[in-house]
């Protein structure tokens, strides 16, 4: 799937969404690499991503070229600052009108309005790829996501206690969330 847009942020500066390409393969596991290390609040810890440059730009060719999932990047300043994507829960006949969706920004760039933009590019993206619903699980304690979901008609419809085991021990509930498209 492809998208492209432009947007000024809330510091007036301009911000690139557009759907990752191959020659992007670097940069995202780069930024990957830097918001994962920045919060708890993501599914994975850096050291177990294993993905390679060529894995990266694989993924992200076969996201282009896929009418039913996306991975966007927020370029700024000629760097990507962020992504988010979606896909197809499943296959299956009783999954097929669910998609869920994904996103991390650098903690540098958090408050400028990209996490928001992203949010409704994949809404954009979802309802064009025909889902029916998009979901998102996200960290309770992450109180200004589930703000901005929430505001963007987000509801939540369940909740995992422990969802997720910090590496300190300590576990996180998420919020199950979902958006009628």
């Amino acid at each position: 799937m492809k998208y492209h847009e432009e947007i000024v942020l809330k510091d007036g500066r301009t911000c690139c969404l557009r759907n990752g390409t191959e020659q992007d393969g670097q940069a995202l596991l780069d930024i990957f690499n830097r918001t994962h290390a920045q919060t708890e609040f993501l599914l994975t810890y850096v050291d177990e991503c294993a993905y390679t440059v060529e894995d990266e730009a694989r993924y992200l060719k076969e996201r282009t070229e896929d009418p039913r999932a996306i991975e966007i990047v927020a370029e700024l300043d000629g760097a990507i600052v962020g992504s988010a994507g979606i896909e197809a829960v499943g296959t299956q006949e009783k999954v097929r009108h669910r998609a869920e969706f994904g996103i991390s920004i650098d903690r540098a760039c958090w408050g400028l309005g990209i996490g928001r933009a992203l949010t409704r590019a994949c809404v954009t993206c979802a309802r064009r790829a025909g889902y029916a619903q998009l979901e998102l699980d996200v960290a309770v304690q992450n109180a200004s996501a589930i703000a901005l979901y929430e505001s963007e008609g987000f509801v939540e419809f369940g909740r995992n206690p422990r969802a997720f085991r910090t590496r300190s021990g300590e576990w996180q509930e998420c919020a199950l969330m979902r958006l009628e498209l």
